[in-house]
């Protein structure tokens, strides 16, 4: 989804960024490109706290209906896009005790938690076996 931010910039301070759309998110940023980044990030973690608080994402505003907020004087609107994350669901497995000892070892050593990995692995080995089944 596409949401409208606002880029403020004082003289001698950093790129701050809001959303109308989200009161209270808001990030900075020291350059224009690190305010970016930074505003990508704060929309995904903050649309993903509205969520799990079972609160529904609100639709874009546009700048029309902007036109008149007051937070907009001064600032530059630019649009931000971010992916809805999706719920979190827990899952058991049954593996042999071994079997977790490899999967946690290998897990270490990518830098990644067990479910992390293990989603990551199964998710490429099903890419792998489509690409082989469309090859062959």
């Amino acid at each position: 989804m596409d949401y409208i931010a606002y880029l403020h910039k004082d003289k001698g301070s950093d790129f701050g960024v809001s959303f109308p759309d989200f009161p209270g998110c808001v990030t900075a940023g020291r350059t224009l490109e690190e305010a970016r980044e930074m505003a990508v990030e704060a929309l995904t973690v903050h649309m993903s706290g509205v969520i799990e608080d079972g609160e529904a994402l609100p639709e874009p505003s546009t700048l029309d209906q902007l036109a008149g907020d007051p937070a907009m004087q001064g600032a530059v609107a630019f649009l931000v896009s971010a992916e809805a994350p999706e719920k979190t669901v827990r899952v058991n497995i049954t593996a042999r005790e071994s079997q977790i000892e490899a999967i946690d070892k290998l897990a270490r050593k990518a830098g990644m938690t067990r479910s992390a990995y293990m989603v990551q692995s199964a998710v490429r080995g099903a890419g792998e076996q489509r690409g082989r089944r469309a090859a062959g």
